[in-house]
């Protein structure tokens, strides 16, 4: 009977080991894991910068500066602007003339698509 209660403690305890190996077996593995998951997120982060550094000195050299952009595009804008002003200036009291005429000098016709017959009727 001894020797049945030693076989047990002694399958408890390989047991015990066994369940202890296979723990830190799962803990190397999410360490494993985790480590390589920061190493991808590190890599990604350094192409990424990279990619945007070449992709800013492509923009900086095919457009040129940005602001001298925004600038020449403002002034274009202030220039159409003050001509449209002048235009509307020089033609404001011709269109007032032509509206103030089709407004007061109406001249009644029939419409094409009328029929005198069924007004009558």
């Amino acid at each position: 009977m001894a020797q049945n209660n030693q076989g047990i403690q002694h399958l408890l305890q390989a047991e015990k080991k066994a369940s202890e190996k296979v723990t830190e077996a799962r803990k190397r593995k999410q360490r494993r894991l985790k480590q390589a998951k920061e190493e991808a997120q590190a890599e990604i982060e350094r192409i990424h910068k990279e990619k945007d550094a070449n992709f800013r000195a492509v923009e900086s050299a095919t457009l040129g500066d940005k602001d001298k952009m925004a600038a020449q595009i403002d002034a274009e804008t202030k220039r159409k602007l003050q001509e449209m002003d002048i235009q509307v200036t020089n033609h404001k009291q011709t269109v007032v003339q032509q509206l103030l005429r089709m407004v007061y000098e109406i001249e009644p016709e029939m419409h094409p698509n009328c029929r005198p017959e069924k007004i009558g009727a």
